[in-house]
């Protein structure tokens, strides 16, 4: 059983009154008729020039309805990508990220064709979508669908969410909610509709059936690489739920034996001995070549059976928290660039949020952050490795997690009178970006604003 180190640092206590950059502040978007959702995703263009955003409209998700991207010294907005015909029901276009390595950017995309309550966007049905940075429209859909017996190896039969491209373009990350087995659980009147992590290998596409929802063309072969279950074992390592994901490092990590291995990291839901619900921190290892079958069962799935992962996946669990003050893990995981360490939310013994950093091949997690009243967001690693970025409050909050005496040192980069949300970091690591809500022509508004890091450190 790991325990928690839990070192409470004067610096963290002190800096809402004392420790400040106060980094200058500026506003990119400035329209009044919609927000402007950043949305937790890898926004800024490989140059550093641009940062892509969705709007967000009124009814949420479905009514999403335009991809575009804005000019960071300029503020010149191109849109990118609206769906034909939208109406009540979708389709739906959100949570947008720009490739690290090329100028595309990738979305959800809900059916194509809305018709009404029984084909609209939901999340067992949508999938991802990448379009030409360029303004042009041109898109290509991500995953391929099937949802009718027999099933086809490398599609998916639900929905995609939370895209985000491999630091070498290779991959395409997202969670994944099953149809199939969604519309089992119905029929048995079993939960069954359990979200789990799934991954694109660009450029082998595979062959679909056409319909009229979602596209027969797609770029790559889609696997499920967690297998979920609705009755985890109480004090396994089994899970109900994965979320939380992201890719670990630009190009994965570096395994004991000294091979790189690409992987994502994940929050998944136990049931500790008690049998309850228990969120823990976990990475899973992906192989290569995602086209063999699994121990577990096919890739494609079967009428009672999820999509299983496929040979070469290795999971593991980072952390045991069943026995803390305050066990559970929360939020979004995140891999430093090198990826060798990953950050993740958790109750200190005040039973405040606060960041801590685990090494990714396993270790003892370490508290990051000490911030008085606790952080009210995930962290976001600066691309040097040396300090992250997160929100306390009002206050964006930059930390050293160099291994030394600074470790741990906390910082106020901007104080202003709405919550920060959203944060991103620049490739250069010298620009961070996020949304907050304000006033604009006397509507609360979601905008997009950036400000400078200087430090480095």
């Amino acid at each position: 059983m790991q325990r928690l180190t839990v070192g409470i640092s004067i610096a963290g206590l002190l800096l809402l009154a004392a420790s400040r950059i106060e980094a200058d502040e500026r506003q990119i978007t400035k329209g009044a008729a919609h927000n402007h959702a950043l949305d937790n995703n890898d926004n800024f263009s490989p140059d550093d020039k641009f940062l892509v955003y969705a709007i967000s409209g009124p009814g949420g998700l479905a009514d999403a309805r335009l991809v575009a991207k804005v000019e960071i010294s300029t503020g010149k907005v191109t849109p990118l990508y609206r769906p034909e015909n939208p109406n009540q029901f979708g389709p739906g276009v959100m949570a947008a990220g720009f490739a690290h390595d090329r100028n595309e950017v990738i979305f959800i995309h809900g059916p194509m064709n809305p018709t009404g309550p029984e084909n609209k966007y939901e999340k067992h049905a949508r999938v991802g979508v990448i379009a030409n940075g360029d303004g042009a429209g041109t898109v290509k859909f991500l995953d391929a669908r099937d949802i009718e017996a027999p099933y086809t190896v490398g599609a998916l039969r639900g929905g995609t969410h939370r895209h985000e491209f491999s630091g070498d373009g290779q991959w395409v990350g997202f969670t994944y909610n099953d149809a199939v087995m969604r519309a089992h659980g119905l029929k048995t009147g079993k939960n069954l509709d359990l979200r789990t992590i799934g991954v694109t290998k660009l450029g082998q596409p595979v062959t679909v059936p056409k319909t009229p929802q979602f596209a027969e063309r797609n770029e790559g072969f889609s696997v499920v690489v967690v297998a979920v279950t609705p009755d985890p074992k109480p004090g396994s390592d089994e899970i109900s739920n994965a979320a939380g994901d992201s890719w670990v490092g630009q190009n994965g990590y570096v395994r004991a034996d000294g091979g790189r291995q690409i992987a994502r990291a994940f929050i998944g839901t136990t049931r500790d001995k008690n049998n309850q619900p228990l969120d823990e921190l976990y990475i899973v290892d992906i192989p290569d070549d995602i086209t063999a079958p699994g121990p577990l069962g096919p890739l494609q799935g079967t009428d009672t059976n999820p999509p299983m992962p496929p040979a070469g996946t290795s999971q593991r669990r980072l952390t045991h928290t069943e026995n803390s003050a305050h066990p559970g893990c929360q939020g979004i995981a995140r891999s430093s660039a090198k990826g060798d360490q990953i950050s993740f939310k958790m109750k200190d013994a005040k039973g405040q949020s606060q960041i801590f950093i685990i090494p990714t091949i396993g270790g003892t997690p370490k508290q990051a952050t000490s911030i008085e009243g606790g952080v009210t967001s995930d962290a976001r690693f600066n691309p040097s490795g040396k300090v992250i970025a997160c929100v306390a409050g009002n206050k964006i909050l930059i930390t050293n997690i160099d291994p030394g005496p600074q470790f741990g040192k906390t910082t106020v980069l901007n104080d202003h009178t709405s919550a920060p949300f959203g944060l991103v970091w620049s490739h250069d690591g010298k620009t961070l970006a996020y949304n907050r809500n304000v006033e604009t022509d006397g509507k609360q508004i979601g905008q997009i604003f950036v400000a400078d890091y200087k430090d480095g450190k």
